[in-house]
């Protein structure tokens, strides 16, 4: 948008006679004063274009998704804190055994077969871990705020995105608007040029006409690029919100005008932006899960102490029980018992490399951390100086088209009371269409720079 903007000002205008400029100055001076455009029948605003976006980004589904997966996380580690169940059952065949431990009066033939059926239940319950469960449990926590931070992120540079589209079409229908004048001004310009020519007036030549022709061409090649800048800027923002490129979007603004954000102190963006950016609190709450991390890897060289119990039942029909408490059946018998335990592992070298892992990467989020306290506010002074330039471009190139008006008014008048050239009429005109066209893309780069400066500080919506 910003070249299409300079391209109007390079417009290489030429010095048309007396009655070229009085052709041009009535819709020049009454240009700037059209009045507001009613919104068509379901047009979308800005608001409503924003709230579609979000709906549809498919980047906010996956961001979703991540704050899923931790919070699934998160349940997995709080579920590791109640019992845990195994149980083990089996059905097969097995040799007929009669008698008992000491006699057998029928000897075992293993193609005499029977069948046995057995059920084992183990029950665990963690008593005490050194803080595994805890650390595992608080880094889940935290790590459910950082996936929340990066969605909110994701919030900001789509709320950009299409703020970025929406100015982006008023941009070009405003600078297509002020080339159509031109276009018309040029063909009323020839027409009055071509009939003065046809009375032989001596304030026209037939040069002046073809002049007319040639900045005539140059316009419409001008136009066309404003056409193309709109209909990529409107496909976009249909693709943004969710709609297809057949599908009708009608803008509800009929011009382009500056927000009505107003630029406070540059510190309170500073604040804001290290209290509530997204980037911020990732770092913060990342930090808070990897020391977590650090601390749940160095207990893992403590043992784990446990409660557990057991229960186990077996039948065979086809064998004889045996009743002996020395002698095990493993076919038949229902026995069960519960004991205090301690489960420890000991290696060389393992645990202490997940630790060095874990805080390398806590090491990494400092250096992370750092780079965006002396960044951020970087960009935040670059949006705000962005904006403070754009506010003084807007007040002065207001000033300027407001009095290139007037100067084209007194240059008309000198020249009607035979006291001014021509020339400064011309130069008045050609001033006023510069300064009009800078015009907007000052209003365009001023809602733009509140557009990054509120993602800078953590809210773009």
């Amino acid at each position: 948008m910003r070249a299409m903007s300079f391209q109007l000002l390079n417009i290489k205008l030429h010095r048309f006679p007396v009655v070229v400029f009085t052709a041009f100055l009535a819709i020049f001076l009454g240009y700037g004063v059209t009045p507001a455009h009613a919104a068509p029948q379901g047009a979308l605003g800005l608001r409503e274009c924003l709230e579609r976006a979000m709906t549809h980004a498919p980047e906010l589904g996956e961001a979703q998704a991540d704050v899923e997966l931790m919070s699934g996380k998160l349940s997995e580690a709080k579920g590791w804190r109640w019992p845990q169940v195994d149980v083990l059952g089996l059905i097969g065949p097995v040799p007929r055994a009669r008698g008992n431990q000491v006699s057998s009066p029928d000897s075992i033939n293993s193609t005499d077969l029977t069948w046995f059926s057995r059920a084992d239940v183990l029950l665990i319950q963690p008593i005490y871990s050194f803080g595994k469960l805890s650390h595992a449990m608080s880094a889940a926590t935290h790590g459910i705020e950082v996936e929340k931070a990066r969605k909110e992120q994701k919030r900001n540079e789509i709320a950009v995105k299409v703020k970025e589209y929406y100015y982006g079409v008023l941009l070009a229908r405003e600078l297509k608007s002020l080339l159509a004048e031109v276009r018309d001004d040029l063909n009323d310009a020839k027409k009055k040029a071509q009939k003065l020519l046809e009375q032989n007036s001596e304030n026209v030549e037939e040069a002046d006409v073809f002049k007319l022709d040639a900045f005539g061409g140059e316009v419409e090649k001008y136009i066309a690029e404003a056409n193309k800048g709109e209909t990529l800027a409107l496909s976009a923002l249909k693709a943004r919100i969710g709609l297809s490129p057949g599908e009708p979007l009608e803008i509800a603004d009929g011009r382009l005008t500056r927000v009505a954000d107003q630029l406070a102190p540059l510190d309170e963006y500073v604040a804001k932006a290290k209290d509530g950016r997204p980037e911020f609190v990732q770092v913060r709450e990342g930090l808070k899960a990897r020391e977590e991390l650090v601390a749940g890897a160095k207990a893992a060289r403590y043992p784990d102490f446990f409660l557990g119990a057991t229960l186990s039942a077996a039948d065979s029909p086809g064998r004889d029980r045996v009743n002996n408490p020395w002698v095990p059946d493993e076919f038949n018998h229902f026995w069960g018992g519960a004991a205090l335990g301690l489960k420890w592992k000991l290696d060389f070298g393992i645990t202490s490399a997940k630790i060095s892992q874990e805080q390398a990467q806590y090491d990494r989020l400092i250096s992370t951390k750092q780079f965006a306290e002396e960044n951020i506010p970087l960009e935040v002074t670059k949006f705000y100086d962005e904006g403070v330039e754009a506010a003084a471009a807007i007040e002065a190139t207001r000033k300027g088209y407001e009095n290139s008006k007037k100067w084209a008014v007194t240059a008309l008048a000198n020249f009607d009371f035979g006291v001014g050239p021509a020339k400064d009429i011309f130069d008045a005109l050609q001033q006023y269409a510069k300064m009009r066209a800078a015009y907007f893309q000052a209003v365009y780069d001023y809602n733009m720079s509140m557009a990054n400066l509120a993602r800078a500080v953590g809210k773009a919506e």
